[in-house]
Parts: C-alpha cells; structure tokens; sequence
C-alpha cells in the first residue's frame, strides 16, 4: 500500500481528497493535516510515501515545505494539488522535486490517473538494473498525458466538480435549489448535473417529503 498523507488548510477540501484516494486501489490514506508544521510531523512519526500537497497554507506555502524536505532528505515524494495555475509556480514546483502537479477544481477520475501513473512509475523503479530505454518508459508513465474524462454534450467538468463540491460540503442532503444557490448556478443547471453525476454514481438521491405532500429530490454523497 502506498501510505498517502493529504494536506490542504481547507477541512472540506482535506475529507474530499482523502476520500478520492480511499477509492483508489493500492492507497491507504495515512492521515489529513492542514498546515505545513503538522505535515513535517506527520513524517517525522511514520512512514510517509506520498504527499497531497496544497500550495496555500497559513504557516508556509508548498513549495517551501516542499523544498524542506528535500534538504532534510526526506523520503517522501509530492503531488501539488492547489488552484495556483501560474506558470511561475509550476516551473518552481518542478525543479523543488514535484512528480505532479493537479489544478483544482479536479475530478475523482483525473486524480485517479494521476495516482495510478505514480503507482506504475514506483513499481517500475523497484528493478536493478536500468538502460536508457527502461528510463525512458518509466518516466513516460508518468509524464504521459492522460485522456480528457468524457463528459455528454453541453456539460463540464469544472461544473460538474463544483456542484458535487457543494453536495459533499452539505450536512445534510441538499435539493437543487439549495445547489444552485450555493453554487451560483441556475436551477436548472443544478438539476442536470446532479442528475448527471447520480447516474455516475457520484452521488446518493433520496425523497423528501414537504408541507404539501409533494416530493422533493435530494442528494448527498454515496
């Protein structure tokens, strides 16, 4: 199991994380912490292989935590989640050591490739012996462009991440009305992609009886 330490300063951002990488064969979550301090200790007290790691946090960014670890010679290797998509910060990511960089808002199945081509690249580098065609191919599984998820005509992604965002953020199952209030989308907007993403899977329907002994749809996380 490849031991996977999520750290973001947002608690709802951290439980959507871990939980993406709880569906994904071969990842064990080992903890959720929110500030760069915590995650040097986390470390520090058991084995870490892998870092979620988001680049805003109160103590110190990610690139500096990231360079840290790198001085001290840390084991641990890093994929940058954050919504910082300057070009700048990408290329300071990279030569800090970061295997992977994932833009939010993201979806469960782009993380999934991201993680799987990480999980292939460990596997291929456990061999002795290596030439530059095995190199190659090794670090090809990892740099290599995974395919854009397919989504019907008409809907996106980033909407689609975003409404299910607010579902999971929800206490308790929420309509599309309350969605598209969230949201700041229309309520027929709302209701597409929730139908959308309940026939995914992504999400639970339930039925809600009102004052008027109509039912109303709700939805919440499986």
């Amino acid at each position: 199991m490849i031991n996977t330490l999520v750290v973001d300063d947002d608690f709802h951002v951290a439980e959507i994380n871990a939980r993406y990488v709880s569906r994904i064969p071969g990842f064990r979550v080992a903890g959720q912490v929110h500030d760069a301090a915590s995650a040097l200790a986390a470390v520090r007290e058991s084995r870490i292989d892998l870092m979620l790691l988001d680049y805003y946090m109160p103590d110190e960014d990610g690139l500096g935590l990231t360079r840290r670890l790198r001085q001290q010679g840390t084991d641990v290797d890093v994929i940058m989640v954050t919504a910082d998509d300057r070009a700048a910060t990408v290329q300071q990511a990279l030569r800090a050591g970061v295997l992977q960089y994932i833009v939010k808002p993201f979806t469960f199945d782009a993380l999934r490739q991201k993680l799987e081509a990480y999980a292939r690249l460990r596997t291929a580098l456990t061999t002795r012996d290596v030439n530059q065609s095995y190199i190659d191919r090794a670090l090809g599984t990892l740099r290599a462009c995974a395919p854009a998820d397919a989504m019907p005509k008409g809907f996106t992604e980033q909407t689609a991440e975003l409404v299910r965002q607010v579902v999971a953020r929800a206490p308790a199952p929420v309509s599309a009305h309350e969605v598209s209030q969230s949201a700041r989308v229309s309520r027929s907007t709302a209701q597409r992609y929730l139908k959308l993403l309940e026939a995914q899977g992504q999400l639970r329907i339930s039925l809600k009886y009102g004052d008027g002994g109509r039912p109303e749809h709700h939805y919440s996380l499986p």
